[in-house]
């Protein structure tokens, strides 16, 4: 116990030594961390952002229901083998499929027909709002997609059931349309027919999957109907269908492809003429591009370290040559050659560290300025200061190593004679 006190006290003040000779070379200490800045600021600014972009796509997703089969004609599937020309000409799913899922589908909580119709412009009195995206649902599709409302009500099931003119609009629309006044029971055009808004949706913010709410407008689906083929194969069509919290999202995938089959009466063997679609077919690719885009950062942060690094052994070379003197002077009166080696470790991890701690403090100043500039928050985690942190502590550990070592091996004889 008293051994380990005194390596405590010679570490505690190896390490005193270490910074004063840092503070008493200022500009040396500041030249030389340049590297070591640039390396963590590329690294931490790259982790930022994709971790920034992984939470918005993720949010995004969950946004879409992560319990929720998308039964379509278009899988969610890309690359050159992707069939577009035989999947355009799949039938939409229509209004009597979901009667029928909503009748046999034993693990679905909810379910609902969407219909998408891009490009719309909603007009009051003098405003309008233009490129909107129109959705026309059934009763349910509250259930399944998550939005609060900010005012008013959802449609009442008259309304759905009956296609009533009646809309809930979201909170760029309404600040567009109805900027000094409250939207509720006030009429809107779409499509050159009048709608009573009777709800507005909370503010949800911009969305990497253009998923937000803030720009899309509801209507029941049996009204859209009316301007709308539901069996044009130019009409974007899905039903939603949500798994009740005891089933699987796979084993609900499972029922509604038999569900499906049957109701499309096709052949055991036969190809289905439908897509089951789930959110994980978003979220894995774009994980995978985002693990690219962080072993980019990591090379391009590498370089920069690297070059850092070896500007710290330099550094560090040049420090063991001017403190040869003090060297013999601290062996002469019983130093351990631990004692050498920590000091001049310590003064390598502080350079590193002082340079990471300067990276990291401009990731964290571009955070604030771009997040108060744009409607995107950039998120520095604990996680990712531990990160520049451990890589600081590293770099200095390892370009300080040979300098240190070559210290405490000096013989103390010859070291006090050095000039």
């Amino acid at each position: 116990m008293k051994q380990a006190q005194v390596v405590l006290n010679q570490i505690l003040e190896s390490s005193g030594f270490a910074i004063e000779a840092l503070r008493s070379n200022k500009l040396r200490t500041l030249l030389s961390t340049l590297g070591i800045t640039i390396g963590i600021f590329c690294i931490i600014m790259v982790l930022a952002l994709v971790n920034s972009l992984e939470r918005n796509v993720q949010e995004s997703v969950e946004s879409l229901g992560k319990d929720v089969v998308f039964i379509d004609k278009w899988p969610w599937t890309f690359g050159p083998d992707y069939k577009w020309w035989k999947y355009m000409n799949r039938p939409n799913p229509q209004l009597n499929e979901l009667k029928t899922i909503d009748e046999k589908a034993l693990l679905a909580d909810a379910s609902a027909l969407v219909v998408s119709i891009g490009n719309v412009t909603i007009k009051h009195e003098s405003n309008s709002a233009s490129g909107i995206t129109l959705l026309g649902v059934s009763h349910h599709f509250d259930r399944i997609r998550d939005f609060n409302l900010k005012t008013g009500r959802y449609f009442t099931e008259g309304e759905s059931k009956n296609g009533n003119a009646v809309c809930i609009i979201g909170d760029a629309i309404a600040q567009t349309l109805f900027p000094n006044s409250n939207p509720i029971d006030q009429s809107v055009k779409i499509k050159g027919a009048k709608y009573r808004v009777v709800g507005v949706i909370e503010k949800e913010g911009e969305s990497l999957l253009g998923n937000s709410m803030d720009n899309n407008a509801m209507v029941p689906a049996l009204n859209v109907s009316s301007f709308v083929r539901l069996n044009s194969d130019r009409s974007n069509i899905q039903i939603q269908v949500k798994a009740k919290p005891s089933a699987t999202i796979e084993m609900l995938e499972e029922e509604l492809r038999g569900i499906m089959r049957v109701q499309r009466r096709l052949r055991p063997g036969q190809e289905e003429d439908f897509a089951l679609n789930k959110t994980t077919l978003i979220a894995e690719p774009v994980k995978q591009v985002f693990g690219v885009v962080t072993f980019a950062g990591w090379i391009i942060g590498g370089f920069a370290m690297l070059v850092g690094g070896f500007g710290i052994a330099n550094i560090m070379f040049v420090s063991v040559k001017e403190r040869t003197n003090q060297i013999g002077i601290q062996k002469s009166l019983g130093a351990k050659n631990y004692f050498i080696l920590i000091e001049f470790l310590v003064e390598a991890i502080v350079l590193c560290l002082f340079g990471g701690a300067v990276g990291i403090g401009l990731v964290w100043l571009i955070t604030i300025g771009v997040s108060s500039i744009i409607d995107f928050d950039i998120y520095l985690s604990l996680n990712n200061i531990f990160t520049g942190i451990v890589v600081s502590v590293v770099i200095g550990i390892i370009s300080g190593f040979l300098p240190a070592y070559s210290a405490s091996r000096l013989d103390p004889v010859v070291a006090i004679r050095a000039k």
